[in-house]
């Protein structure tokens, strides 16, 4: 009998499912479900790109991250009504940028910017892992709605990308975690990765425990794991 919350193996994510096309306007959208964690994500094609980036012929992707003020069990005050974006907010739409930036061959896409929007519907630990997920199958059909058109290449997407949480629970590594256990871990942890499993970004915190690296190398095989079998589900969406 597993000893996690949720009765799910070590190295059981929980159900994932893929829901594509679900904003009627976007040139790519996907709602993804990861348990009880939501998210919609929406790819925008602008036909410009950031003052800096002006005259150079490579294109960019963007994001943006948000919470609903009822994703969570409290109500939480809509970030605009405060008036600025908290600091948890920006370094996970920073994250979610550069992580579907390795997906991108930017020389490719021209001169134009996607931005990829992530809000959270409902939250239940992992959101940003799972807001990169989705947010790169958004990109795939931003991409594909791109080629249809004669716009770029189909090679202007280099790879997929998925990612991951994993951590220390109670003294075993287990992988995907939903908020009881993120909020009780002793090790919290997330990874991106490439199709080819090549790894884009690891963001990794003891609370209040330090771990050893043969915890992390558990960890990161945990991880291996469940991005290949996203991946996987991301293919077998298409």
């Amino acid at each position: 009998m597993s000893h996690r919350p949720s009765a799910r193996q070590l190295d059981q994510m929980r159900s994932v499912s893929f829901e594509r096309g679900y904003a009627h306007h976007a040139e790519g959208s996907c709602l993804i479900r990861m348990g009880n964690t939501h998210v919609l994500c929406t790819a925008t094609l602008e036909e410009r790109v950031p003052p800096w980036m002006k005259g150079t012929g490579s294109g960019w992707l963007t994001a943006e991250y948000g919470m609903l003020p009822r994703s969570t069990t409290d109500r939480m005050r809509r970030e605009a009504t405060a008036g600025k974006q908290s600091g948890r907010t920006q370094e996970i739409q920073r994250l979610i940028g550069r992580s579907l930036r390795a997906a991108l061959d930017l020389k490719k896409l021209g001169e134009r910017q996607i931005t990829i929007d992530c809000d959270v519907i409902q939250a239940d630990g992992g959101t940003r892992t799972a807001s990169i997920t989705g947010g790169w199958i958004a990109l795939k059909d931003c991409i594909d709605w791109m080629v249809a058109r004669d716009m770029v290449e189909a090679s202007a997407l280099k790879t997929p990308i998925a990612a991951i949480s994993c951590g220390i629970y109670k003294g075993e590594a287990v992988l995907d975690l939903d908020y009881p256990e993120d909020s009780d871990a002793e090790v919290d942890c997330n990874f991106v990765m490439t199709g080819e499993q090549a790894l884009v970004e690891v963001q990794g915190s003891a609370e209040g425990q330090v771990f050893s690296k043969a915890q992390f190398d558990e960890m990161y095989a945990l991880a291996e794991k469940g991005c290949r079998e996203l991946v996987s589900l991301q293919q077998m969406s298409g």
